[in-house]
């Protein structure tokens, strides 16, 4: 829907206003706002008609207005000025992501902490997906006489490792015979092909070392497994009880849903952006729990393709212009850490 140049200022202002103060704006406070000279009048009837557009409401018969959710997509696609991030707030980020080192899983968790941080949301992020990885590196680090810790390492730079009991003594003659089976059975092989039809052939070739030889493959098969799944990674849940928009059981349903790992983690393969920031307010969000929310999401890349995501959930009333480039940047951040990772191993 089209608007006129003062609709759009004025709509624009009671958005800025309302995210900044929390509190409905007036008509009187509006002209303070505004940079065009307009009377009073003209300001309640162009309000009153943004009002019968869809884009504000009015939550009690004697207060001002407040933006609705079409009110803030208006506001995100067509007025809203992104605000450039402060040096300070880009080297938090920085130092913060950095610490992490170069653990892929550690780097997002650290990543979805820094976030939680400095947005005041909830953070969610989603673990470098499996799909399309194949198994880089595999080792067997004895433990015990009959106890040894498998280690995988993907070609996403994903480590995954489990400890291994076996009935019979993990003897060096052993341990070289299983490092026989990785390298001409394992390695370069797409994780999505570990399955069980590969593991019964591989079996039945292990001939008569099929009993010492199957606990530890068994275990590369599970490792294997584990790497192929995308894991949700949540924090600053608690972050949301500051917020007036979620009062009563609202607040309980927010947070039993976000302790629910399913539905985050189809909110997030859903996004579509390869590479900005997708933004869904309010009933925009395909579940209830989600109606006075906003989500902002980013897909973070590595070398290229598509890995996982990283975003924030918060009320409606979010400041969306300083809040998009931090989630934009940190994403980007992430992305490249994650192919320098990858292109050094």
């Amino acid at each position: 829907m089209e608007l006129s140049e003062r609709k759009q200022k004025i709509l624009g202002a009671v958005v800025e206003q309302y995210i900044k103060t929390g509190e409905p704006v007036g008509s009187k406070a509006l002209l303070n706002a505004l940079d065009f000279s307009v009377s009073s009048a003209t300001v309640r009837n162009e309000m009153a008609e943004l009002v019968s557009m869809g884009f504000l409401e009015q939550p009690h018969t004697s207060a001002g207005r407040i933006p609705t959710n079409e009110g803030y997509r208006y506001y995100v696609d067509h007025l809203m000025v992104n605000s450039t991030i402060d040096e300070s707030v880009r080297r938090r980020i920085e130092a913060g992501i950095h610490s992490a080192g170069s653990d892929p899983e550690k780097l997002i968790e650290k990543a979805g902490a820094v976030l939680a941080e400095l947005t005041d949301c909830a953070a969610v992020s989603t673990t470098p997906s499996g799909e399309g990885a194949s198994i880089k590196r595999i080792e067997a680090v004895p433990v015990g006489t009959h106890t040894a810790m498998i280690v995988l390492l993907t070609s996403t730079g994903v480590l995954k490792s489990k400890v291994c009991r076996s009935d019979t003594d993990l003897s060096a003659s052993v341990i070289e015979k299983f490092y026989n089976v990785v390298k001409t059975s394992f390695i370069g092989l797409p994780l999505s092909s570990v399955d069980t039809a590969m593991m019964q052939s591989l079996v039945a070739s292990l001939g008569s070392d099929v009993f010492t030889l199957m606990p530890l493959v068994t275990v590369i098969s599970d490792l294997a497994q584990d790497a192929l799944r995308t894991e949700i990674v949540l924090g600053g849940q608690s972050n949301l009880l500051h917020y007036s928009n979620y009062y009563g059981n609202s607040a309980y349903e927010l947070l039993e849903f976000l302790r629910r790992g399913e539905p985050l983690s189809k909110l997030l393969s859903s996004v579509s952006s390869q590479d900005g920031v997708e933004v869904r307010i309010g009933s925009e969000n395909p579940y209830r729990q989600l109606m006075k929310s906003s989500v902002i999401v980013s897909n973070y890349n590595i070398d290229g393709s598509k890995r996982g995501s990283i975003g924030i959930i918060g009320p409606t009333r979010i400041d969306y212009a300083k809040l998009i480039p931090s989630v934009k940047f940190l994403t980007n951040l992430v992305g490249e850490m994650l192919t320098k990772t990858f292109n050094d191993e």
